[in-house]
């Protein structure tokens, strides 16, 4: 999230001053993680409260700038275009859904799907179509706005989990985000780790596949009754077209806000077409806006406080650290996944933590023989891992801000990426060890 490069000859932190640039990461994993763990309730802590603390701590520790350039460093990453080109997303997503949930949209889809598929399929077909729609259009965040309210309604219909069917469309979210030709995380491993598309496609294949199929067999043998508790209702079909153009322009590859705002155009026309009037749908638009209002919050204070953090070399140390003692090219292979999931992990965008990582991932797998397809798709997959993972990811912020359930609330269900990361260890492990072919190389 953070946009801050240190000084290209800025001298490197020592061990303290490092540990105390990450301790607002640390800070916060305790507030949050560790006061859930204790008291036995991940909902109690609100995550905005966790941040809000560890973004004052942040502040506070920085080094001896007046406070005023420390606000001013928070406030410059947290106003970051990126940031609030995702605030847009954000605010266009909340706006359209509820427009498409008010007028019976989402039902209707729910409906015109449970005809085409026996119940007991319908979770191992929603994860199916998430990865499906994530490969084609490459970015985990269009997909999440297409299906959540789909999946939620679902959950809703038949008296289910909302969290979990949630988890679900993350899980095949992450899918296409990692495979996809056309995805960011994609064309950024690639481009650093100098291998072209194809190749580093392939070998994705080998670890992305058998993941999805263990999640996928989970789905088809775990019984669901989705629909079977419902009473019949009529519905519209015509209420689907918002949902078709959305996945239509989205798999056309057209940005994800003009995708947006054509959905609430078709919406706006359905509902004047069906005797909705333009104050109500202006309501049910606000209200929706109004719903992002938390997710706005936590976005700008983790972006605020991961930019004070990398500002004060925290990833810099934290690199230099990781990459101290590699000796093989399995120990490369661990080094490069540990690189970018920690920086994900500290950064909450897994396009950034790639690009943070990538030139000196591709010093490592150059050494240690490692070849730039198998780096690069360390780099993609342990990326989208994390970023699937962590409750303050934009993705999993978005998808429970839609489905009105707190960020963790997904977390127990995410089969899929606990499911890859167990494929990466596996690959890792049996995969050919190389010692280093200039023991005495400078890294």
């Amino acid at each position: 999230m953070s946009s801050y490069t240190a000084p290209l000859h800025s001298p490197s932190p020592t061990t303290r001053k490092g540990l105390l640039a990450l301790s607002p990461v640390v800070v916060f994993l305790i507030v949050y993680l560790v006061v859930s763990l204790v008291i036995g309730d991940f909902y109690k802590m609100p995550l905005a409260v966790a941040l809000l603390i560890a973004s004052i701590w942040a502040i506070l520790i920085s080094d001896k700038r007046p406070l005023t350039q420390r606000i001013e460093i928070f406030s410059r990453e947290a106003g970051h275009s990126n940031i609030l080109y995702m605030i847009w997303i954000f605010v266009l997503a909340g706006a359209f859904a509820s427009l498409a949930k008010e007028l019976g949209c989402v039902e209707a889809t729910v409906r015109l799907t449970l005809d085409f598929f026996p119940p007991r399929f319908i979770v191992g077909a929603l994860f199916l179509a998430s990865c499906f729609i994530s490969l084609a259009i490459g970015t985990s965040v269009g997909t999440v706005v297409a299906l959540t309210p789909i999946a939620v309604e679902m959950a809703q219909v038949g008296g289910e989990n909302v969290a979990f069917f949630v988890a679900v469309v993350l899980g095949g979210a992450f899918f296409g985000d990692n495979l996809s030709f056309i995805s960011d995380t994609t064309i950024a491993a690639t481009r650093t780790q100098g291998c072209n598309m194809a190749d580093k496609f392939k070998a994705n294949l080998w670890i992305a596949v058998p993941a999805a199929i263990v999640a996928l067999t989970f789905y088809l043998l775990t019984p669901y009754d989705v629909g079977l508790h419902s009473e019949e209702v009529d519905t519209n079909v015509w209420l689907v077209i918002p949902y078709l153009v959305i996945i239509l322009l989205a798999v056309m590859g057209i940005n994800v806000t003009i995708v947006l705002t054509c959905g609430i155009l078709t919406a706006l026309c359905l509902g004047l077409i069906f005797g909705s009037d333009l104050l109500s749908m202006a309501s049910f638009m606000g209200q929706g806006i109004d719903s992002m209002g938390n997710l706005i919050i936590i976005t700008l204070m983790a972006a605020g406080m991961l930019g004070v953090v990398k500002a004060q070399g925290g990833i810099q140390w934290l690199l230099e650290r990781l990459t101290a003692k590699v000796h093989s090219s399995r120990g490369a292979k661990w080094c490069i996944a540990s690189l970018v999931a920690i920086v994900n992990l500290c950064t909450a965008n897994n396009t950034v933590a790639i690009i943070t990582v990538g030139s000196i991932s591709r010093d490592i797998a150059e050494r240690y023989g490692v070849e730039p397809r198998r780096s690069a798709s360390l780099l993609d997959t342990c990326s989208c891992i994390v970023q699937c993972l962590i409750p303050y990811g934009a993705q999993t912020l978005l998808a429970t801000a839609l489905a009105s359930i707190p960020p963790q609330a997904p977390w127990p269900y995410l089969y899929y990426p606990w499911a890859l990361a167990g494929v990466v260890a596996i690959a890792i492990i049996i995969g050919k060890n190389k010692k280093a072919r200039n023991m005495g190389a400078a890294m």
